[in-house]
């Protein structure tokens, strides 16, 4: 929901008066109104990378950066993670309110149900190479997905809607296990229906014919935390794509599948890949930990999984999977000299003035990476369950864009600054 302002910013260019409506969210952000700027004026505005401007209007996710709040449908994270299941937070993203058992039950049910892949789809991981990245056999095999189910393409209800993201959410998993046994050359594992979510994934990751996975419930719980602290995060990179392509009029898995390749750049859902291997780095080269952070102060390298873009204190979702990552790695007893490093890098950027200062502290694809390296997750399956994650959060603003009544085809405008018009020149003569 949101209101108009009584007043509005007035505004003169070229001699044309305007007028901009100052738009109040229901937490009081303040935004101004150009839809009518061009139109009234001939101007446009410029905002690279889109640090200032508002793409739409939305009310799955909150964050203020400043006070490090972040909420799902009005529920702050830290009662998510404590309280909530992956699914439950899924269906609260997608729908907007916490399910009922009823509810909870039946879409269980969808996840079962549509858990396998389609024997035809088990023949195209074959088609891979087998040095091929996850990310990319995940975009792929998404879209494959929606081949087997050509009457999922098109959402005509409520109940189309809800087995389209049941397919998804559940088939997502299954895919992306199934594309690291197929990069290892094991077999694939097919999905236990007597599972939870994250125990079943594992399953899927890590049982072999002859062994089944056992999954430690401490590993079970920090995945589920990891998933739900991806679930969504507003107007990302990645988002931001899904709302794109699902502006055109595409159908959910397409757009999901242009989100998958939107999070797989090292500055977005890649970010945790950096981290170690920048630790990887500083490993092999025997780089001094205090001479490494000596070069991140002089801005000759870059510190990876420090900071954020949003958050101006600490990122509430590390402070949750700081914990997290205390105890796995209690648990497991993992001896890892990446670890190790990590740990002591993390202690010396949260004494140093330096980075105090910046506001640079841990945040969650840190602590993540930090996680899933002790879980045994490969480095090149990060970015894949990150997508695993944040699916819900996709599929709900794919949803929120499909059901806006007035809902237009995103197009931005650009300042040109090429060639002014000139002629032709013939071959013979350049």
């Amino acid at each position: 929901m949101t209101t108009t302002a009584s007043k509005a910013v007035k505004l003169e260019l070229s001699g044309k008066p305007i007028e901009m409506p100052i738009i109040v969210g229901t937490e009081n952000e303040h935004a101004l109104d150009i839809s009518k700027l061009r139109a009234q004026t001939g101007y446009i505005t410029i905002d690279e990378a889109y640090g200032n401007t508002g793409s739409c209007q939305s009310a799955i996710t909150f964050i203020d950066g400043e006070k490090g709040i972040l909420r799902y449908r009005g529920i702050p994270i830290e009662q998510l993670a404590e309280n909530s299941t992956f699914i439950e937070t899924a269906l609260l993203l997608i729908y907007g309110e916490l399910p009922s058992q009823e509810q909870l039950t039946r879409f269980k049910g969808l996840l079962t149900e549509h858990e396998m892949l389609h024997e035809g789809l088990h023949k195209s991981f074959d088609g891979f190479p087998s040095n091929g990245h996850p990310m990319a056999i995940l975009s792929a095999m998404i879209n494959a997905v929606s081949c087997y189910h050509p009457d999922m393409m098109k959402m005509e209800d409520a109940s189309t809607f809800e087995i389209a993201a049941a397919r998804l959410i559940s088939k997502v998993r299954t895919i992306a296990a199934a594309a690291h046994n197929a990069s290892i050359g094991h077999p694939l594992v097919y999905p236990r229906p007597d599972l939870n979510y994250c125990s079943n994934f594992m399953h899927m990751m890590f049982a072999i014919p002859y062994k089944d996975y056992e999954p430690d419930p401490e590993i079970i719980s920090a995945l589920r935390l990891i998933l739900i602290l991806h679930a969504d995060h507003e107007q990302n990179c990645s988002t931001s794509t899904v709302r794109m392509v699902a502006s055109s009029g595409a159908n959910l898995f397409a757009s999901c599948s242009a989100g998958v390749c939107a999070l797989w750049g090292p500055k977005h859902g890649g970010a945790n890949v950096a981290v170690l291997n920048m630790l990887q780095r500083i490993h092999d080269q025997g780089i001094p930990m205090e001479k490494y952070l000596e070069r991140v102060r002089n801005k000759e390298e870059l510190l990876w999984g420090f900071g954020h873009r949003v958050y101006k204190s600490f990122d509430p979702r590390a402070a949750i999977l700081k914990k997290a990552a205390d105890k796995v790695l209690a648990k497991l007893g993992v001896k890892d000299p990446l670890l190790d490093m990590a740990r002591k890098l993390e202690e010396v950027a949260l004494n140093d003035s330096y980075f105090i200062d910046r506001n640079l502290y841990p945040n969650v694809d840190f602590y993540s990476g930090i996680i899933l390296r002790a879980m045994g997750i490969p480095i090149n399956m990060f970015t894949v369950m990150f997508s695993i994650g944040r699916m819900p959060g996709w599929i709900a603003h794919w949803k929120e864009s499909f059901d806006a009544p007035n809902g237009r085809i995103c197009r931005p405008r650009q300042v040109y600054t090429g060639a002014t018009a000139r002629d032709y020149v013939p071959m013979s003569q350049r």
